[in-house]
């Protein structure tokens, strides 16, 4: 059981409708679908009368909705006690995609932390859909996350401020071989090798958009795809193809030689964005916006 389920439930109560709620709870139809099944399938019955329209709830559903309710309810009651037992008014809560809490976020909040005081700093990690779901639902304070407004128009909300705090760029990198060339070079004799994000996850769908049209008449084929960018790296280092990935990530690699950047017709640029939602849970939330506000401006 997840937390989520409960709240796409009572989401999809409140609608009427899978599309509908699915936009209510920031994600595609298909995964909404997706964990109202998988509630169901805890539960062990079905919650939701799929052959009727408008959509209605079964009698377990109707029953459980209000107990959906309450639980939730309850874990956030709950969260706010123990929240406050640990002073939570002086501590800043961010979620950053797995990426950018290793490659950005330590010299980042680094440099920022003169201007923070003794605040408590915590960093929860999670890919671009958890991460949102959590931030539009309050769990952080701090959404730190790579920004294309073709991938991500859900933070395009008047609720919601945004801070370009950094760049990127998504750069195609392949193994060197003994003579520092690429494994997987760039070639119309045979398509190369790719290793790939998958298409459904945030960097996977910038891939799709913008990067694989930049290959232009080179032929691919995608022969691995791993949700982790860092996974993607390690594949590339072993020589098993050539990767899209940001390129904070494999600096240091490019810089050993270890990894070959492929030469393309055009790059495609990162912004990397902080966000965060009104209102303010905490005075010492709004002293740390305006603080960051000050410095990119």
């Amino acid at each position: 059981m997840e937390s989520k389920w409960l709240h796409d439930f009572v989401a999809l109560a409140e609608q009427g409708n899978f599309s509908k709620a699915a936009e209510v709870r920031f994600v595609t139809q298909p995964a909404f679908s997706r964990r109202i099944r998988s509630l169901e399938n805890w539960m062990g019955v079905p919650l939701v009368q799929r052959d009727r329209h408008p959509m209605v709830l079964t009698a377990a559903g109707e029953n459980f909705l209000e107990q959906a309710r309450l639980l939730l309810s309850q874990i956030y009651g709950i969260r706010g006690q123990l929240r406050q037992s640990l002073n939570e008014h002086h501590s800043l809560n961010f979620m950053a995609q797995p990426s950018l809490a290793v490659t950005f976020f330590p010299g980042w909040i680094h440099r920022l932390r003169p201007q923070l005081g003794d605040s408590l700093i915590r960093l929860n990690t999670g890919h671009y859909q958890d991460a949102l779901e959590q931030f539009m639902a309050g769990s952080v304070d701090f959404l730190l996350c790579f920004s294309c407004d073709e991938v991500s128009p859900e933070l395009k909300r008047p609720d919601v401020e945004r801070r370009v705090v950094g760049q990127d760029r998504m750069v195609l990198v392949s193994a060197a071989d003994a003579d520092g060339l690429p494994l997987h070079g760039l070639s119309t004799a045979q398509p190369l090798r790719l290793l790939l994000y998958p298409p459904t996850s945030f960097l996977g769908d910038l891939v799709q958009r913008k990067c694989l049209p930049a290959l232009s008449e080179q032929a691919w084929r995608p022969v691995c795809e791993n949700a982790l960018g860092e996974g993607l790296k390690a594949l590339a280092l072993q020589g098993d193809g050539a990767s899209f990935l940001p390129a904070s990530l494999v600096r240091e690699e490019l810089a050993q030689g270890r990894l070959v950047e492929l030469p393309l017709s055009a790059w495609v640029r990162l912004d990397i964005e902080l966000c965060c939602r009104q209102p303010f849970r905490s005075e010492q939330v709004a002293l740390c916006w305006q603080q960051i506000c000050q410095t990119v401006t």
